[in-house]
């Protein structure tokens, strides 16, 4: 029997693995969009350090059910110097779907890598960066003592609380 019980568990894991979680009917995976960008096209150069320095618009689709809160990370992995965080915000309240407005903080904010709690558009020194935006639903609110210092005390708080990721890539090169 415990051999069996095994051999189920590793064939849930190989299938979960290789055609991805089991769905109910209708369901569909969480997606961010803006309507600034499409995926893998060039960020405006309005949302960057040479020009306004704002955050885009974003629409998070499909947030499942029984979501609590969202939290949406912006980094940078081509950095010369290792993945520049550019915003983080969490405990955005969560909805079948959330808009995001422009030059909004729609939650509590943690210090990015520019020293600011708040946005910090593309400013690649050199060549073309890819900007990841992730959106994460969460199965409840964060609650804190204090504010979470950086992104990797958020990330630590998030663990065994996301329900679902969606992924929306920018890419942004410096002009003259």
């Amino acid at each position: 029997m415990k051999k069996l019980m095994s051999g189920m568990l590793l064939l849930g894991s190989v299938c979960t693995i290789l055609f991805g979680p089991i769905r109910t009917e209708g369901e569909e995976n969480m997606k961010i969009k803006s309507a600034a960008f499409s995926e893998n096209q060039m960020i405006p150069q309005k949302y960057t350090c040479q020009g306004e320095d704002v955050n885009p618009s974003l629409s998070i689709e499909n947030i499942p059910p029984g979501a609590g809160s969202v939290v949406l990370i912006v980094d940078d992995p081509d950095a010369p110097m290792g993945t520049w965080v550019h915003w983080v915000v969490y405990n955005i309240p969560a909805k079948p779907t959330v808009e995001i407005k422009e030059n909004s903080i729609p939650g509590s904010q943690v210090r990015n890598d520019f020293g600011k709690d708040s946005y910090g558009g593309p400013c690649p020194p050199s060549g073309t960066h890819r900007y990841f935006f992730k959106a994460y639903a969460l199965d409840g609110m964060l609650s804190f003592q204090e504010s979470p210092g950086n992104k990797r005390d958020l990330e630590m708080a998030m663990d065994g609380h996301i329900l679902a990721k969606a992924e929306l890539i920018g890419l942004y090169k410096k002009g003259k």
